[in-house]
């Protein structure tokens, strides 16, 4: 007769579930919902709170600032819930919180002739939405992951990215057009009716049951997941920049069509997710992140030499296309790192160093383009880059010896 598994080791992998492309976005869904409550006021509350109410800029860049810092402190407790509680209620509290911060925003609005109480409803709405982000985004992976099976990991990620990037696309050009023609309260009314809806609809969708066995301590987690965090975390900073700079950088060379550069970079990514993400479970996560970040570095290499608008399109495009896998592929490689019933606190810790890449991207370059100049952002990005891959060389050749 077995044994039972020692406490600590992963029970073994349940049999395969459904993977198709329909069951997978009925979980990452969730994700989409998350990113679009995000894009929604991201573009009309910082002219919102400078403009219209008076205040500061800096206290403008704050309120759209909080919802990161809240979404960074909260990814591992997000991971743990989903661990310990299961995905769904993670998902459940996630679209709570989104429908609770529109109905702050729609607070916020109603309260604009009292400035004071109408920032703090905005600032409550921007915490809790960053909480809802990493309680909706990681429950909604994991429980994706556990219902379709291990095998569709990299598949799982890689839809779950494609929701965050089109959602956010979608929503900050709606909520600026429900904005001009409603008014603030309209995109926190719009906010509440699909957190409220996706609340409904996770209700009704059948939990998976948590993992038995003993968790590792959260210390252990960290130590494990870190090589994949800290190597996304750095290939991160090509995507940063170029989001955060390109137009800044087209305007000191005198080029038009900055929007264009970001396109190109966006469609890039989301094709290659489309058409490759297979190669993740036929070569391994490692090698993919390897090539990829070999063809991201050449991209942004060609961006920072760029002597001319198209030859800056087409290196954002390769660029684009070099990055879209690195996520999904270390991702993989985190989740193999961690028993199974660590799975959700090692996508929590994992998407946090992103976070933090994204959140530390800014001011490190802006501090780079103050004392070089705006092309050296890109240099700075390349060097980013070309770190990543040699952990993740270094990693590889490591595992190489021990096998």
């Amino acid at each position: 007769m077995p044994k039972p598994a020692p406490a600590g080791v992963s029970t073994p992998p349940r049999p395969a579930g459904n993977g198709g492309t329909w069951h997978i976005i009925g979980f990452v869904y969730f994700t989409f919902i998350c990113y679009l409550s995000i894009g929604l006021p991201l573009a009309v509350l910082p002219g919102y709170v400078h403009l219209r109410m008076g205040y500061s800029a800096a206290l403008a860049g704050l309120v759209i600032s909080v919802q990161y810092i809240a979404t960074l402190l909260s990814r591992p407790w997000a991971g743990r819930i989903s661990d310990h509680t299961g995905a769904k209620i993670s998902v459940l509290w996630g679209m709570t919180a989104c429908t609770g911060s529109g109905a702050l925003l729609v607070a916020a609005a109603a309260l604009h002739g009292i400035p004071w109480l109408s920032i703090v409803s905005l600032i409550l709405s921007r915490l809790i939405l960053g909480i809802g982000e990493s309680l909706g985004s990681t429950g909604a992976t994991l429980w994706g992951i556990t219902s379709a099976g291990p095998r569709h990991t990299a598949k799982i990620i890689s839809f779950n990215g494609i929701c965050t990037f089109g959602a956010t696309a979608v929503g900050a050009p709606l909520g600026v057009l429900l904005d001009q023609r409603f008014g603030l309260a309209s995109i926190g009314l719009v906010t509440i009716l699909v957190g409220a809806v996706s609340f409904v609809l996770a209700a009704r969708k059948s939990a998976v049951p948590v993992s038995p066995g003993e968790h590792l301590p959260f210390r252990n987690v960290i130590i494990r997941v870190a090589p994949a965090g800290m190597a996304l975390a750095l290939g991160g900073v090509g995507y940063s920049t170029l989001a955060t700079f390109v137009t800044l950088y087209y305007a000191s060379r005198h080029w038009s069509g900055a929007a264009l550069c970001l396109t190109a970079f966006g469609v890039a990514f989301i094709v290659a997710r489309l058409l490759f993400i297979q190669v993740i479970n036929r070569f391994g996560g490692l090698p993919v992140v390897i090539t990829c970040l070999m063809v991201e570095s050449l991209g942004i290499l060609l961006l920072w030499l760029a002597p001319s608008p198209r030859m800056a399109f087409a290196a954002a495009a390769l660029a684009g296309f070099g990055f879209s896998l690195v996520f999904p592929a270390l991702g993989v490689e985190a989740v193999k790192r961690v028993p199974e019933q660590n799975r959700g606190t090692a996508l929590g810790v994992f998407t946090a160093f992103a976070d933090v890449s994204f959140f530390l991207t800014g001011p490190l370059a802006g501090a780079v383009i103050g004392a070089f100049g705006y092309a050296s952002v890109f240099l700075f990005a390349l060097f980013s880059v070309l770190a990543s891959l040699g952990i993740v060389v270094t990693v590889a050749g490591r595992r190489s010896s021990a096998a």
